[in-house]
């Protein structure tokens, strides 16, 4: 399935978080509850200029409305939720 974002939306697919550290510490499930604050943009709407298909953002932590898309959990944000792109 397709999904256009409409107006200055951007749909976000967010980053799995790292589940270890630089020097190899396993991290455990339930010690990284917070949900990560970045991801790529998958779709733009068509009043969106500052960012594109494939960019990877940085967003506001609350900011957005999930949807689940053929089985994927996505982002739906505003784009002034997003603080700025990742290069």
């Amino acid at each position: 399935m397709k999904f256009q974002p409409l107006g200055k939306r951007v749909l976000v697919e967010r980053e799995e978080e790292t589940k270890t550290t630089a020097s190899g510490i396993i991290i455990p499930d339930n010690a990284s509850k917070e949900k990560p604050s970045s991801g790529k943009i998958v779709a733009v709407g068509k009043e969106c200029e500052d960012v594109e298909v494939g960019d990877t953002v940085v967003f506001a932590k609350y900011a957005g409305s999930e949807v689940s898309i053929d089985e994927k959990k996505y982002l739906i944000l505003n784009l002034e939720d997003v603080l700025g792109k990742l290069k």
